[in-house]
């Protein structure tokens, strides 16, 4: 975990912003020695953001399937990828 204060982004921006590209981690930010902020790249935050997404559309999945959704096996499934691709 990497925590800087305040004043370092204030005074060093440059030198933060290469450690959070170069670790690819978020910099908690403090403020009189209590957390303020989370600072992380774009590049991180994207990759953070599809993650999340990815896991809600697997959530979802499970989801339905104890629900009651009907399901495919392995074999079904790569099926009806092949269909898919054919039929493009």
């Amino acid at each position: 975990m990497i925590i800087k204060a305040s004043a370092a982004l204030r005074n060093d921006y440059t030198s933060i912003s290469n450690m959070a590209k170069e670790t690819k981690e978020p910099i908690y930010i403090t403020k009189n020695g209590e957390g303020d902020l989370v600072l992380m790249s774009i590049d991180a935050f994207e990759k953070r953001e599809q993650m999340l997404q990815l896991r809600a559309k697997v959530l979802q999945a499970e989801q339905e399937r104890i629900d009651g959704a009907e399901t495919l096996s392995v074999s079904q499934a790569r099926e009806r990828l092949r269909e898919r691709i054919n039929g493009i």
